[in-house]
């Protein structure tokens, strides 16, 4: 695991988008070694302006820190041209949990959610900070039920700050969430008032369990048509209505001022309503163990979710009630599983190896039943022990097959060097026709892969492997043709790993590069040739059949970073890494589908867009994320930790 600032040592990825990396991580100087989370800020900045900005900042979140309902901020740094901040980790779910489209939840939590967020952002406030990103997901309950204020606006600008033209430092995006965003907010002036409409609006949506993008608007005045969908006393109806005021000056003018008009009139909460949220809290613990057991409570579960009920005033009957709630899905997959267990031992009774209509039913039954790919493997493991002789048969086949395909490549293959003992072999892949994109019924396939296209591809050679730290090192020293390298940008590293965390142009400048020294012309391969080469004649999912495991391809955050290159099988036209370890740039400008794509194996570049293609999986991307047909984007500067290329090229002497 790689430690930061000599003490962070990271754990886990935890998510990651536009603004910043966050990591789970062990602070390994306190003697406890407690949990914290880290985050990378991105994109990368240097700048001094950009610097002394980050320190100002940080230091408004070290003192907000100071509430025992926001995260402490802990440690703020630059490290390796990265700006990074550390603060405290916080053991709990946020209220997307409890918030959630076609969920109505009761006056009575709506006000009790409404006060413990004040009396929050009444502190924030009075500090002069605007949150800008108030949201479900941005509000957290503790273990111990209080709410707890997460993810400030100040922290995603710090992730898309930028120098303009006049030396001044502006954000390069809008912060905030659509939908809980206000109109001043929009045009990137928020306010007090800004945060009173993102939270009205949260309230709004936990009472008529609709999305805020889903909510009407008065077409003249622009305000939020809602009362007819859900019934609420007259005060907190004044409320929220003001809450979410169209204009700002029309709103309170900032939390303290909501907080006492929620209160004035408002009686302290009856025993019904704390009872509510209890139950509440109780839900969220059983669903979490729920889904950390796969519905098996072990012992000490149970014994942990009794004093729970205990501690939260429950009856048996509630608790019971609520635990019969939340494992009766579980209980119901597991029927599933035994009716598909069944199934296909009959199956294999009569029929063994299935033909090709029995394995589409076989596959229509899986998705009927909607079962989790890795229980099929388990269940097809055990029925299918029996008939090992014939499967080893068949791979021993397969094998001889392979062998054969590799000396024939072997023959034709070439080695370019490019010293100190670094090669780059390039494959030949033939020319032919495939048809692009997924078929409608592929599980898990995107809009975006259709509509499936015949197209007619030139024979080229292609990377046997992406692009490595070894070898973008030893190109990063040819002579320059229009940008500078740095030779040794990944976050990952080890020679042997594919390179990343270079941006397209960067990518386009190796190639570059490796045509002026070698007289050859590399370049990045069209979309076109990424999917032919990564399908190599076959029409399933991935190329290896129409499911992936561990021992297949690193991805899903299994390895928890790259692999070294060829350290998975290859596929049949003897490439590498196809299906995960690394997203590779393509030279196509991104289109959102493939109306009206090139048919003849060349790169589409008529939007004058600056986002790029990305094909195949990485270490981080789910399964559906690694298939042969998947497409993705990134804008063409954009340098992360998942993402790398390899090299075609079209001309050999």
């Amino acid at each position: 695991m790689n430690t930061l600032a000599g003490r962070y040592e990271i754990i886990k990825l935890l998510g990651g988008g536009g603004f910043a990396v966050t990591y789970l991580a062990r602070d390994n100087f306190q003697p406890s070694k407690p949990l914290c989370v880290v985050k990378q800020l991105r994109p990368n900045q240097t700048e001094t302006r950009v610097i002394e900005f980050f320190e100002k900042e940080a230091a408004i979140l070290e003192r907000l820190g100071k509430h025992p309902q926001i995260p402490q901020l802990l440690a703020h740094f630059n490290q390796d041209q990265n700006l990074y901040i550390v603060q405290e980790f916080i053991e709990g779910q946020d209220l997307s949990r409890e918030i959630f489209s076609g969920k109505r939840l009761s006056e009575g939590y709506v006000t009790k959610l409404l006060q413990d967020a004040l009396e929050i952002l009444s502190f924030v406030h009075q500090q002069g900070v605007i949150h800008r990103d108030i949201k479900p997901q941005n509000l957290m309950r503790r273990q111990d039920g209080k709410i707890i204020l997460i993810d400030f606006g100040a922290v995603k600008e710090l992730g898309t700050l930028m120098i303009n033209s006049q030396g001044e430092i502006n954000s390069s995006v809008v912060i905030g969430t659509p939908g809980y965003m206000s109109y001043e907010q929009y045009r990137g002036k928020p306010c007090f008032g800004s945060d009173i409409y993102a939270l009205g609006v949260m309230a709004i949506q936990a009472l008529t369990g609709v999305l805020p993008s889903e909510l009407e608007e008065d077409s003249q005045t622009g305000e939020i048509i809602w009362q007819n969908r859900v019934q609420v006393s007259n005060h907190l109806a004044e409320v929220l209505t003001k809450m979410v005021r169209h204009h700002f000056s029309m709103r309170y003018l900032n939390a303290t001022e909501a907080l006492q008009a929620l209160i004035s009139v408002t009686a302290p909460l009856p025993a019904t309503v704390l009872s509510e949220v209890n139950k509440e809290l109780y839900l969220q613990e059983v669903t979490s163990r729920a889904q950390e057991s796969q519905g098996n409570f072990s012992v000490f579960a149970l014994r942990i979710l009794e004093s729970r009920r205990v501690e939260l005033g429950l009856s048996e009957q509630e608790a019971r009630e609520i635990q019969q709630q939340v494992l009766q899905p579980y209980r119901e997959y597991q029927r599933k599983l035994q009716e598909y267990e069944q199934a296909l031992i009959d199956a294999v009774k009569q029929e063994y190896p299935f033909s090709q209509r029995t394995q589409k039913d076989l596959q229509d039954y899986q998705q009927y039943l909607g079962l989790r790919n890795e229980d099929i493997a388990a269940i097809e493991a055990r029925v299918f022990a029996p008939l090992q002789s014939e499967s080893q048969r068949q791979q021993q086949e397969t094998e001889k097959l392979r062998q054969q395909q590799q000396r024939q490549q072997q023959a034709e293959y070439f080695r370019e060097n490019l010293g100190n003992g670094v090669v780059l072999d390039m494959l030949p892949i033939p020319g032919g026709k495939f048809f692009m994109g997924s078929p409608e019924n592929e599980p898990g396939r995107y809009d975006s892969e259709s509509p499936q296209h015949q197209v007619n591809v030139k024979p080229f050679f292609m990377g046997k492997f992406p692009i490595t730290q070894a070898q973008w090192q030893a190109v990063a020293g040819f002579a320059k043709v229009n940008i500078d390298l740095n030779p040794k940008p990944s976050h990952f590293k080890g020679a042997n790993r594919p390179v990343e965390k270079v941006s397209w142009d960067e990518a386009v400048e190796f190639c570059a590069r490796l045509s002026q020294k070698t007289g050859r012309i590399y370049r990045l391969p069209s979309e076109a040739e990424w999917e032919y080469a990564c399908r190599a004649g076959t029409t399933t999912p991935y190329y290896f059949g129409e499911t992936i495991t561990k021992d297949l391809a690193n991805y899903g955050n299994i390895y928890q970073q790259t692999s070294e290159v060829g350290a998975f099988p290859a596929n049949p036209f003897g490439l590498f890494d196809m299906c995960g370890n690394i997203c590779e740039w393509c030279q196509d400008e991104w289109h959102d589908n493939y109306n009206p794509a090139p048919n003849d194996g060349s790169a589409w570049a008529s939007s004058r867009s600056k986002d790029r293609v990305l094909r195949g999986g990485s270490w981080d991307r789910s399964p559906r994320n690694c298939r042969s047909a998947y497409r993705g984007w990134y804008a063409r500067a954009i340098c992360v930790n998942y993402v790398g290329f390899r090299v075609v090229a079209v001309s050999v002497a």
